[in-house]
Protein backbone atom coordinates (compact mmCIF):
# COMPACT_ATOMS: atom_id res chain seq x y z
CA UNK A 1 0.00 0.00 0.00
CA UNK A 2 1.20 3.53 -0.13
CA UNK A 3 3.21 4.38 3.05
CA UNK A 4 4.24 7.47 4.33
CA UNK A 5 7.87 7.02 3.03
CA UNK A 6 6.55 7.16 -0.26
CA UNK A 7 4.56 10.08 0.17
CA UNK A 8 6.02 13.20 -1.34
CA UNK A 9 6.36 16.80 -1.07
CA UNK A 10 3.99 18.56 -3.07
CA UNK A 11 1.66 15.33 -3.69
CA UNK A 12 -1.77 14.84 -2.05
CA UNK A 13 -2.82 11.31 -1.16
CA UNK A 14 -6.65 12.87 -1.21
CA UNK A 15 -6.25 13.69 -4.75
CA UNK A 16 -4.20 10.37 -5.83
CA UNK A 17 -7.39 8.43 -4.54
CA UNK A 18 -9.72 10.72 -6.30
CA UNK A 19 -8.48 9.64 -9.53
CA UNK A 20 -8.46 5.86 -9.06
CA UNK A 21 -11.64 5.92 -6.91
CA UNK A 22 -14.11 4.36 -9.25
CA UNK A 23 -11.20 1.89 -9.97
CA UNK A 24 -10.45 0.36 -7.26
CA UNK A 25 -14.31 -0.26 -5.71
CA UNK A 26 -15.01 -1.92 -8.75
CA UNK A 27 -15.34 -6.31 -8.03
CA UNK A 28 -12.97 -7.07 -11.03
CA UNK A 29 -9.81 -4.53 -10.29
CA UNK A 30 -10.34 -5.66 -6.28
CA UNK A 31 -10.00 -9.50 -8.07
CA UNK A 32 -6.43 -8.67 -9.00
CA UNK A 33 -5.40 -9.12 -4.90
CA UNK A 34 -5.94 -12.80 -5.13
CA UNK A 35 -3.02 -12.85 -7.96
CA UNK A 36 0.73 -12.67 -7.39
CA UNK A 37 2.22 -10.35 -9.27
CA UNK A 38 5.98 -10.14 -8.09
CA UNK A 39 7.39 -12.91 -5.60
CA UNK A 40 4.76 -12.19 -2.82
CA UNK A 41 3.16 -8.49 -4.08
CA UNK A 42 -0.34 -9.07 -5.37
CA UNK A 43 -0.98 -7.51 -9.02
CA UNK A 44 -3.14 -5.04 -7.05
CA UNK A 45 -0.53 -3.82 -4.38
CA UNK A 46 2.00 -3.36 -7.65
CA UNK A 47 -0.71 -1.53 -9.52
CA UNK A 48 -1.24 0.89 -6.81
CA UNK A 49 2.20 1.56 -6.82
CA UNK A 50 2.82 2.02 -10.22
CA UNK A 51 -0.39 4.64 -10.48
CA UNK A 52 1.40 6.95 -7.46
CA UNK A 53 4.65 6.58 -8.80
CA UNK A 54 3.73 7.45 -12.04
CA UNK A 55 0.79 10.21 -10.48
CA UNK A 56 4.12 11.82 -8.56
CA UNK A 57 6.55 12.08 -11.90
CA UNK A 58 3.78 12.80 -14.70
CA UNK A 59 2.25 15.57 -11.63
CA UNK A 60 5.83 17.24 -11.37
CA UNK A 61 6.24 17.06 -15.60
CA UNK A 62 3.40 18.73 -16.03
CA UNK A 63 1.42 15.70 -18.35
CA UNK A 64 -1.83 14.47 -17.83
CA UNK A 65 -1.30 13.18 -14.27
CA UNK A 66 -4.82 12.09 -14.52
CA UNK A 67 -4.87 9.65 -17.57
CA UNK A 68 -1.69 8.31 -16.73
CA UNK A 69 -2.73 7.57 -13.39
CA UNK A 70 -5.86 5.66 -13.98
CA UNK A 71 -3.81 3.72 -16.53
CA UNK A 72 -1.14 2.43 -14.20
CA UNK A 73 -4.16 1.37 -12.06
CA UNK A 74 -5.12 -1.05 -14.50
CA UNK A 75 -2.26 -2.13 -16.31
CA UNK A 76 -2.00 -5.43 -15.46
CA UNK A 77 -5.73 -6.11 -15.08
CA UNK A 78 -5.05 -9.66 -16.79
CA UNK A 79 -6.54 -11.38 -13.89
CA UNK A 80 -5.05 -14.94 -13.84
CA UNK A 81 -2.01 -16.10 -11.95
CA UNK A 82 0.76 -16.10 -14.86
CA UNK A 83 3.02 -18.37 -12.54
CA UNK A 84 0.80 -21.30 -13.24
CA UNK A 85 -1.52 -20.62 -15.47
CA UNK A 86 -2.35 -22.89 -18.55
CA UNK A 87 -4.28 -21.39 -21.38
CA UNK A 88 -7.08 -22.96 -22.75
CA UNK A 89 -7.91 -20.76 -25.57
CA UNK A 90 -4.61 -21.65 -27.68
CA UNK A 91 -5.87 -18.66 -30.37
CA UNK A 92 -3.27 -16.57 -28.74
CA UNK A 93 0.43 -17.94 -28.84
CA UNK A 94 3.46 -16.32 -26.97
CA UNK A 95 4.31 -15.72 -23.37
CA UNK A 96 2.39 -13.86 -20.67
CA UNK A 97 5.01 -10.54 -21.44
CA UNK A 98 3.99 -10.64 -24.54
CA UNK A 99 -0.12 -10.88 -24.32
CA UNK A 100 -0.81 -9.44 -21.05
CA UNK A 101 -1.26 -5.86 -22.18
CA UNK A 102 -3.83 -7.13 -24.74
CA UNK A 103 -5.59 -8.84 -22.13
CA UNK A 104 -5.37 -6.19 -19.75
CA UNK A 105 -7.16 -3.88 -22.34
CA UNK A 106 -9.81 -5.98 -23.30
CA UNK A 107 -10.40 -6.76 -19.68
CA UNK A 108 -10.49 -2.73 -18.58
CA UNK A 109 -11.91 -1.50 -21.52
CA UNK A 110 -15.52 -3.78 -21.08
CA UNK A 111 -15.92 -2.24 -17.55
CA UNK A 112 -14.59 1.41 -18.08
CA UNK A 113 -14.67 4.10 -20.79
CA UNK A 114 -11.10 4.44 -21.20
CA UNK A 115 -9.46 7.68 -23.44
CA UNK A 116 -6.44 7.10 -25.49
CA UNK A 117 -3.38 7.93 -23.31
CA UNK A 118 -4.93 5.23 -20.66
CA UNK A 119 -5.07 2.85 -23.48
CA UNK A 120 -2.09 3.45 -24.42
CA UNK A 121 -0.50 2.88 -21.36
CA UNK A 122 -2.03 -0.43 -20.82
CA UNK A 123 -1.15 -2.10 -24.06
CA UNK A 124 2.19 -0.74 -24.12
CA UNK A 125 3.80 -0.31 -21.01
CA UNK A 126 6.26 -3.75 -21.47
CA UNK A 127 8.18 -1.74 -23.39
CA UNK A 128 11.53 -2.53 -24.60
CA UNK A 129 10.46 -5.93 -23.24
CA UNK A 130 7.28 -5.84 -26.33
CA UNK A 131 7.98 -4.27 -29.51
CA UNK A 132 5.06 -1.62 -28.77
CA UNK A 133 6.49 1.73 -28.71
CA UNK A 134 4.70 4.06 -26.52
CA UNK A 135 2.73 6.40 -28.48
CA UNK A 136 2.49 9.06 -25.32
CA UNK A 137 4.87 9.95 -22.64
CA UNK A 138 2.50 9.61 -19.86
CA UNK A 139 2.95 5.76 -21.11
CA UNK A 140 6.72 6.15 -21.21
CA UNK A 141 6.44 7.47 -17.47
CA UNK A 142 4.41 4.42 -16.38
CA UNK A 143 6.72 1.76 -18.27
CA UNK A 144 9.44 3.07 -16.01
CA UNK A 145 7.51 2.96 -13.07
CA UNK A 146 6.31 -0.25 -13.82
CA UNK A 147 10.31 -1.62 -13.95
CA UNK A 148 11.21 0.09 -11.18
CA UNK A 149 8.59 -1.14 -9.18
CA UNK A 150 8.88 -4.84 -10.14
CA UNK A 151 12.61 -4.24 -9.31
CA UNK A 152 11.93 -3.35 -5.97
CA UNK A 153 9.43 -5.93 -5.52
CA UNK A 154 11.29 -8.60 -6.59
CA UNK A 155 15.10 -7.26 -4.62
CA UNK A 156 12.77 -7.26 -1.63
CA UNK A 157 11.38 -11.16 -1.93
CA UNK A 158 15.27 -11.27 -2.08
CA UNK A 159 16.65 -9.92 0.67
CA UNK A 160 13.71 -11.51 2.75
CA UNK A 161 14.71 -14.89 1.51
CA UNK A 162 18.53 -14.44 2.05
CA UNK A 163 17.66 -13.19 5.62
CA UNK A 164 16.03 -15.89 6.33
CA UNK A 165 18.80 -17.83 5.13
CA UNK A 166 21.54 -16.32 7.24
CA UNK A 167 19.26 -16.17 10.43
CA UNK A 168 19.08 -19.75 10.11
CA UNK A 169 22.79 -20.66 9.26
CA UNK A 170 23.91 -18.52 12.30
CA UNK A 171 21.16 -19.30 14.19
CA UNK A 172 23.20 -22.06 17.53
CA UNK A 173 21.71 -25.19 18.06
CA UNK A 174 19.27 -24.72 21.60
CA UNK A 175 20.70 -27.61 24.09
CA UNK A 176 17.13 -28.28 24.66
Amino acid sequence: MITKDLIVENTSLEEFFSIINDLVKNTKVQKMKIYNQHAHTSCYKHCMQVAYYTYIICKKLNLDYVSATRGAMLHDLFLYDWHTYIREDKSWKGQHAFMHPKIALKNATAIFNLNNIEKDVIVNHMWPVTIKIPHYKETVVVTFADKYSALVETFKHIRGILHLSLIHISEPTRPY
